[in-house]
């Protein structure tokens, strides 16, 4: 276990499996404290284990961060658990329904903004105090390559990732002075348990990035890492995009 983060406290959200899940054990092995939060309990418990299980510290917590209040609850948790709140990383996300615009009905539209736009906003309304309280930190919040481009029949998640890039911008320029740096991370083609073994799947995709490959949750959990370590203490408001180079072929 390296000591990036020993004695610092982390929160992930969506982090019962995938990004999340890489992010959480990235920190976890870095000293840090984490609460592995997810609207899944028992997969984010398993993560929470297998954390303890290899001497890390972490305890899961069920919250669905589309509702301001779950998403307070999780900063308490952490803050009663752990002692106080030096790192979040806002990482949930859904994609939606694939479909043609007029035939999403609003209450899909809001369900995708809910988690994707609102779940990032509820998180850092919560986290920005917390931080606050002990000194000093960073978030990291876990945008798209998809908020820069058009992502045809997925709407709604288009315009959450456009628009949680924007928002970190405008929230890092209020906190650079308040010891918070927020920054944001954006995944390109990631490999999942479920497209892993789908080569059918995955190589057209693979095909379309200037690697010729896709990526490991790992990959973009070492980015997010870095943006909350002290090696980037300079970095405010920045975007690292994590795409094997997709916006370049």
């Amino acid at each position: 276990m390296n000591r990036t983060f020993a004695d610092k406290v982390a929160l992930v959200t969506g982090a019962a499996g995938g990004i999340g899940e890489a992010v959480a054990v990235e920190l976890a092995s870095g000293g840090a404290a984490v609460l592995v939060v997810d609207v899944q309990f028992d997969k984010a418990e398993l993560v929470a284990q297998a954390i303890r299980e290899t001497g890390g510290r972490a305890l899961a917590f069920r919250a669905d961060v589309s509702s301001a209040g779950e998403s307070e609850a999780a900063v308490r948790k952490a803050e009663q658990e752990f002692g106080s709140l030096h790192l979040a990383v806002n990482n949930a996300g859904i994609s939606g329904r694939f479909a043609a615009l007029p035939e999403i009905e609003p209450e899909e539209w809001r369900r995708v903004l809910g988690v994707n736009l609102d779940g990032v906003y509820h998180g850092m309304r919560a986290q920005l105090p917390a931080i606050e309280r002990c000194g000093g930190g960073a978030i990291v919040n876990i945008g798209s390559i998809y908020g820069h481009l058009g992502l045809r029949r997925l709407d709604a998640y288009t315009a959450s990732k456009h628009a949680v890039i924007g928002m970190t911008r405008s929230v890092a320029i209020e906190y650079a002075t308040r010891g918070i740096r927020v920054n944001c991370v954006s995944p390109g083609p990631i490999l999942t348990p479920l497209t892993r073994g789908s080569k059918e799947q995955t190589d057209p995709i693979a095909a379309q990035t200037a690697m010729k490959r896709m990526g490991e949750a790992i990959e973009i959990a070492k980015a997010v890492a870095f943006l909350l370590s002290g090696d980037a203490s300079f970095i405010v408001g920045a975007e690292i995009v994590v795409d094997g180079g997709v916006m370049l072929a």
